[in-house]
């Protein structure tokens, strides 16, 4: 892999990263602002749906820097459900198998979550060709697409990244 294109997946992981981070608070705020007004349940499944949007609309535009379609936002909650079952999977590992505490082993758990959920949510939001770990003849770090069409693009108008397909070879 070129210097060039490594160091675009580098800083793709870190922005990866800084979104989850960023999710993470507006989640929590989103659930302390709605509190006061419902049950905890409720307040917690609204956040919760609320910040999964925003994670997608943050992870398309700043993580991929690709086109928001309703085919990615259909599929984009797949990757809080890989979360999920990865997360639990290793807390019961975590727990009852390497008898890890029951405080700390969570945390344990969702760092062993990250990679699943990045290369998930990369799979969903990047399309075929696209990106930095493009394979040969792939847009690399431009982001120029080679022949993969984006259809049914959300309102907000195209990433910065996104380009009309390529016609090489045709």
């Amino acid at each position: 892999m070129p210097d060039r294109r490594k160091r675009e997946l580098l800083a793709q992981i870190l922005r990866f990263g800084l979104v989850g981070g960023v999710n993470t608070l507006t989640f929590y705020g989103i659930y302390r602002l709605l509190l006061p007004w419902m049950p905890y349940f409720a307040a917690y499944t609204l956040a919760f749906l609320l910040s999964m949007v925003g994670s997608f609309f943050m992870n398309t535009y700043f993580t991929y820097r690709t086109r928001p379609t309703w085919r990615k936002f259909a599929l984009f909650p797949l990757t809080n459900i890989t979360n999920y079952a990865v997360q639990s999977a290793g807390l019961f590992a975590l727990v009852h198998w390497l008898r890890l505490s029951e405080e700390t082993a969570p945390l344990a758990a969702a760092v062993v979550a990250i990679p699943f959920t990045y290369l998930l949510s990369r799979r969903i939001l990047v399309p075929a060709g696209v990106g930095a770990a493009a394979g040969p003849g792939g847009g690399g770090a431009d982001g120029a697409a080679t022949g993969a069409r984006v259809s049914g693009v959300l309102p907000g108008g195209p990433g910065p990244r996104d380009s009309p397909p390529s016609r090489r070879g045709t």
